[in-house]
């Protein structure tokens, strides 16, 4: 039973609450998104019963913030080794204070859901050890906390769909609505959080709305003058009418121009791709100060001696596929290298995209290697900041989508008109803390294209929620009718069958489902927000190092790119995998840096097992690379699977240089099928021998059964080799005195 929150919750004896009682603080931490997701069912959940609903991450609120809503609901992923969430750390440090009081958080109601990976060791402590905490300082559960495991046959949903609805049910027995008041039926839908709307039509007048986005980012713009100083519109009538908007003197006289831009489209320039790569990273730096040369004319009006200065003869008519030599009939257009202003980001270069499986082999693996300049230190003049990593560490590269997708997206919904219009967001309430959607980081006046190329995601599985939403902007009753089918939780296996089973994007239902118009109004609202993909550096020690030039640090990827047919026999490419496919060396892109556990230095003299199937030694590369700088560094043995020897044995060469022992256990180069945790058994007393030794154990590459299928192989060869009686002793055993370190996707 829930604590009462106050007295003035009651009514005349009766238990319903007040409308304006009906409060709820949802929090989450995420790596993913996935819990920022389930987080977002819960505030719609929660409104429909006539909650006000707040949704943030962790980080964004302070312990007192809790006091402050009669019920609190948590959801947070554990990441890494059992980890608190980035989103979420600096939170859960605060309810780690000595001098916080017992109780503290008596007056706080709460209840927790967490997501987790069964195939971890340290299954969903983050959400355990939270829950354990808040307890420890006085606050009450109301609501039993819920669990999800991502190995579940039906994944998340598994658990968090019986978990809400019991939830939904509690809430309504113990606050019930008051008379009169009932809850919102799923026909009717909820106002959108976010929406679009064009430049034009706002009040120039107005401050943007400050949020936690735009001061993470320290106010980064585009050092360019966009057109939006001179912004011709179309209005209904269809007249087009000019909006000005004069750039201050003061600005046009702190700038200089830049006509180096000038030589990006000469014909005697030699490598003109990398020279423009160079001076967009510079451009895009809140430090420049130049123009760009390829500026409107409407634009360069407001500037003495106007397009004189600003190199007239650059100004294309036409788009410039048309003077291409290059025949781009058969050719697909690539997404724009536009860098987005992400909040602690680093340019990095690309300077070489390598396939090292065969053109014959299934999968299409990439070592891909970045430099990666230093940044001027702002806060020390003439310092410099270097980009810096450890084994173990990942990035978080940020893929974008293809014209081709995006047009195909315009044209369905009737978009054409105003494709090419500049836009903004507007939050529906101004005590939001956010003026657009989490993690969304537009270009300065982007157009609705784009926010479609850059921001929003088209080609993702779509969740319920898109269906229930979708729903509302057809015409026709039979659309309708199949969309709310697929949103309905009940009817789980329509909606696998139909989304996750052949991997059916979001654009491929709207091409289904031709009578769904939306209005361009409501994209924030319908689709998700573009996420970064992570990948587990695998450089390490001097591979970082750039002879040439101590002010640039090497980056090595190996990506396994994801391609594949689906039960429709359709062919289906990750978004990632398509755009990193896509990019050439010279490309600059951004990303950013993902702290993890790593070996402690401690650990250095111990001997390694390491244990990878497949692009999964990436990380123990990097860290076998680090370990070269130690003199006293302990010896290493590494059981490595793959499908042939001949097709996917990675680095191969780098283990002979190291002078690393590698077992190693290719599946389809006998009739026999050959595993990681065959050879750990055929190798039981060499096995014993790094463990007798305490070992640090390093196991990664692919979750699911892979890792509880080598620990089981461990124990097992510690049985044969007479170091156990039974696997359980062996599993003690091996916890007590081996370090393990694991990381699995």
């Amino acid at each position: 039973m829930a604590s009462e929150v106050s007295d003035d919750n009651q009514n005349d004896g009766d238990k319903a609450t007040k409308v304006e009682d009906r409060r709820i603080l949802i929090l989450y931490g995420s790596e993913t998104g996935n819990s920022q997701d389930l987080a977002g069912d819960l505030e719609r959940l929660g409104e429909r019963l006539h909650f006000r609903t707040f949704v943030c991450e962790m980080n964004d609120v302070e312990l007192n913030t809790l006091l402050q809503y009669p019920l609190v609901i948590f959801v947070i992923s554990t990441t890494g080794q059992g980890e608190i969430p980035r989103n979420a750390l600096k939170f859960w440090k605060s309810l780690l204070r000595k001098r916080l009081p017992p109780n503290c958080l008596q007056r706080v109601n709460f209840t927790t859901f967490g997501l987790g990976d069964s195939s971890y060791t340290k299954y969903n402590w983050a959400v355990r050890k939270l829950h354990k905490r808040l307890e420890q300082l006085g606050a009450t559960e109301f609501f039993a906390r819920g669990e999800a495991d991502e190995r579940h046959q039906d994944g998340i949903d598994g658990t968090f769909l019986s978990w809400s609805l019991s939830l939904r049910s509690h809430l309504l027995k113990e606050y019930p609505l008051p008379e009169g008041l009932s809850p919102i039926p799923p026909g009717v839908q909820l106002p959108p959080k976010f929406t679009l709307e064009l430049v034009s039509k706002m009040d120039t007048s107005d401050e943007p709305m400050p949020d936690r986005d735009t001061r993470e980012a320290r106010e980064v713009k585009s050092s360019s003058i966009t057109d939006a100083a001179l912004t011709t519109t179309t209005l209904p009538s269809g007249d087009p009418q000019p909006t000005s908007r004069p750039v201050p003197q003061s600005i046009s006289q702190e700038k200089t121009f830049d006509t180096t831009a000038a030589l990006f489209s000469h014909p005697d320039t030699p490598n003109p791709d990398a020279l423009e790569h160079a001076l967009r990273a510079q451009r895009m730096s809140i430090h420049s100060s130049s123009y760009t040369a390829r500026i409107s004319e409407n634009t360069a009006k407001v500037i003495p001696r106007g397009i004189d200065v600003l190199d007239k003869p650059n100004i294309l008519r036409d788009h410039p596929s048309k003077y291409s030599l290059e025949d781009l009939t058969a050719k697909e257009i690539l997404p724009p290298a536009d860098l987005l202003p992400i909040p602690r980001a680093w340019p990095a270069l690309l300077v070489d995209n390598q396939r090292v499986t065969p053109a014959s082999h299934w999968q299409d693996v990439r070592h891909l290697t970045f430099e990666i300049p230093a940044q001027s230190d702002t806060s020390r003049k003439g310092d410099f900041t270097l980009f810096s990593y450890v084994p173990g560490d990942a990035v978080v590269i940020y893929p974008k989508n293809f014209p081709a997708d995006v047009q195909a997206l315009i044209d369905l919904m009737g978009w054409q008109a105003v494709a090419d219009l500049p836009f903004e967001h507007r939050a529906a309430q101004e005590d939001l803390l956010y003026s657009r959607p989490r993690n969304c980081h537009p270009l300065p006046n982007s157009t609705l294209r784009q926010l479609l190329l850059h921001n929003y995601d088209i080609t993702a599985i779509p969740k319920r929620i898109f269906f229930e939403e979708i729903a509302f902007f057809t015409d026709d009753p039979t659309h309708s009718e199949r969309l709310r089918e697929f949103a309905n939780p009940s009817l789980s296996d329509e909606f696998y069958d139909y989304t996750s089973r052949p991997r059916r994007s979001i654009l491929e239902v709207l091409q289904d489902f031709p009578t769904v118009k939306i209005p361009y109004e409501h994209v924030p609202s319908i689709f998700p927000v573009m996420r970064g993909r992570e990948y587990s550096v695998a450089s390490g020690g001097s591979l970082l190092k750039n002879d040439d030039n101590q002010r640039v640090t090497r980056l090595e990827l190996l990506v396994a790119l994801v391609k594949y047919k689906t039960v429709l026999r359709k062919t289906r490419q990750g978004l990632c995998s398509r755009y990193l496919a896509s990019l050439s060396p010279g490309t600059m892109i951004n990303l950013t840096h993902r702290e993890y556990d790593t070996l402690q230095p401690e650990l250095i003299r111990r001997p390694i097992l390491a244990i990878s199937p497949g692009t999964g030694v990436a990380p123990i590369r990097a860290h076998l690379w680090d370990r070269v700088e130690y003199e006293d560094a302990g010896e290493v043995l590494l059981v490595f699977g793959g499908r042939n020897r001949d097709a996917d044995f990675y680095f191969k060469d780098d283990w002979e240089d190291l002078r690393i022992k590698v077992l190693t256990a290719f599946s389809r180069d006998q009739e026999k099928k050959i595993y990681v945790q065959d050879r750990i058994r055929e190798n039981a007393h060499l096995i014993c021998e790094f463990v007798q030794r305490k070992c640090v154990i390093c196991i990664c590459g692919s979750s699911g059964k892979m890792p509880e299928a080598v620990r089981a192989a461990l124990y097992d060869a510690m049985v044969m080799g007479k170091l156990a009686p039974n696997q359980e002793i062996a599993k003690k055993l091996l916890h007590m005195h081996n370090p393990i370190w694991e990381e699995v996707w």
